[in-house]
């Protein structure tokens, strides 16, 4: 059995809330005054026979709408539904900022959905696309429908130590001004070991304009200096922000982002969450894909 589906109680005993995670001393505003910025998208309505209640579909942290290609068309044809793939900011085709946390993240989606009319969307994130879904939907409730998150969950929790090593191993590429592919990788390497992990990285490496050499399309420089706020998350209680409409989490269970202990945390903030465990890493959607798309389609056949 690859996947095993659990629904959540709506509530929860206090006595799983005794940990630390959540200080209850600082709380989040949708009223940041972040500037939002245009996204990047990638349109699927399988031949344009979509016509159902929108998805809209966020990466995870170096990636791009590009890796949700396969399953957007997935998703498409099997729910009947379109699929907007979009690119965050400082990633794929989007504009670049100097500020990268989830509070912009989330003011950049949300413009996203009022710019193109989309009401009742079903918000799908994977990692930093994850925690930036489950950030409109504690600020802005009706903004959405529902959420799927995709192995993160709603707390502090540092990144993998490969991340940190990941920019290192990009800057000395770009220091090293290289001129393909396979020379970037070689750099690369001793940064990343897995090739498809090195693959993807890579698939942020373009020429520079007017230039002989290979840079990376995303700002390298921003996204170190983010990598803490991308452990963050904006929301620290929910008696003060809840989402009450349906949110399903899947996690990998060799990965350690969703923990056990954090389902109870999940429970406080999305009281009607179902839980998904995929045999898998943090790279659930394209290590499992089967397993990941019928998860999805139950869930959203289900609520239909």
């Amino acid at each position: 059995m690859q996947a095993t589906t659990r629904r959540m109680p709506p509530f929860l005993h206090p006595k799983h809330f005794n940990r630390t995670f959540i200080p209850l001393n600082r709380s989040f505003h949708a009223s940041s005054g972040l500037r939002a910025l245009d996204l990047a998208f990638d349109y699927h309505e399988n031949g344009g026979k979509a016509t159902g209640a929108p998805i809209v579909f966020l990466h995870g942290l170096f990636g791009s709408k590009k890796n949700n290609r396969s399953m957007s068309k997935a998703l498409a044809r099997d729910l009947n539904r379109p699929v907007y793939a979009i690119d965050l900011r400082n990633h794929g085709d989007s504009p670049h900022d100097k500020t990268h946390k989830y509070g912009a993240l989330a003011e950049d989606t949300e413009n996203f959905l009022r710019q193109h009319n989309l009401r009742e969307s079903t918000l799908i994130g994977h990692s930093m696309g994850a925690k930036t879904v489950m950030t409109v939907a504690l600020r802005s409730p009706s903004s959405c429908a529902n959420i799927i998150a995709v192995d993160n969950a709603p707390v502090d929790a540092a990144l993998a130590s490969d991340f940190p090593m990941f920019v290192k191993g990009m800057q000395k590429v770009e220091e090293a001004k290289v001129k393909t592919q396979k020379e970037a990788d070689k750099i690369l390497e001793p940064f990343a070991k897995d090739l498809p992990v090195r693959q993807f990285l890579l698939t942020n490496l373009i020429k520079a304009p007017n230039e002989s050499y290979l840079k990376f399309r995303i700002p390298v420089s921003i996204l170190a200096h983010s990598l803490d706020d991308m452990a963050d998350f904006p929301f620290t209680n929910p008696d003060e922000n809840r989402f009450e409409k349906p949110a399903l989490f899947v996690r990998g269970t060799k990965s350690h982002y969703v923990s056990d202990e954090t389902i109870p945390i999940i429970g406080r903030f999305f009281p009607r969450f179902e839980l998904v465990d995929v045999d898998a890493g943090h790279w659930v959607i394209s290590e499992k894909p089967e397993e990941f798309r019928r998860a999805v389609v139950e869930f959203l056949q289900d609520k239909e």
